[in-house]
């Protein structure tokens, strides 16, 4: 690729990123499901520890799978938003507008679960997985910047604590739920926080 073409794709990449939100009211309208899949295959390309690929994807399909989902997700947020957060957490979230109803879990048409893979269980044998965090971490990036490209928006949401996904959805003990992300198209009427990205002169150092 010549230098131009690489300047030209770079900020094309810039641009369209600028335009990512985060969204939490989701249209019922239907998307098409390969969409997910290519994203979700995308994500599966991020670099991970010793090469160790330690992210389970769980596409949840059935509606009342989904509802219980909700439940328990409101039940824990329920709580948090009582007190388990603190203040200064509570405080973090207010201009977010969030509060502890999620019809985000119901109302996407796709709802994706990430867990991460504490260690690998080869029959009852445990072998240890590197940098867990950091790898899923970069694939769900990854996920959201496809997502985003494809026309899509997302929400990661983390209901805290989130042991209840694993319980709901029959993961093996291996796995622990990083994200729930709801896939689909805004609402109409879906209202996005009036923030400010930091500038890149705020983030970047050199050296």
């Amino acid at each position: 690729m010549s230098l131009l073409r690489s300047m030209h794709v770079a900020t094309s990449l810039l641009t369209r990123m600028r335009e990512r939100r985060t969204v939490r009211a989701f249209s019922p309208d239907p998307v098409p499901e390969q969409l997910v899949l290519d994203a979700i295959a995308v994500a599966a390309t991020a670099p991970s520890g010793a090469h160790q690929q330690p992210w389970t994807f769980v596409l949840v399909t059935d509606p009342e799978v989904r509802a219980r989902i909700r439940d328990a997700a409101e039940a824990e947020e329920r709580a948090a938003y009582a007190g388990r957060l603190g203040g200064e957490w509570l405080s973090a979230l207010l201009p977010l507008g969030t509060d502890s109803h999620k019809p985000h879990i119901t109302d996407a048409p796709h709802l994706l679960v990430v867990f991460e893979q504490r260690y690998y269980l080869d029959s009852e044998t445990q072998h240890k997985h590197y940098y867990v965090g950091e790898s899923v971490g970069i694939a769900v990036g990854m996920l959201l910047t496809a997502l985003h490209l494809s026309g899509l928006a997302a929400l990661t949401h983390t209901p805290s604590p989130m042991r209840f996904l694993a319980d709901v959805l029959d993961r093996p003990r291996n796995e622990k739920a990083f994200a729930v992300i709801p896939i689909g198209y805004p609402a109409d009427d879906a209202v996005v926080p009036d923030l400010v990205r930091k500038d890149l002169d705020q983030v970047l150092v050199r050296v």
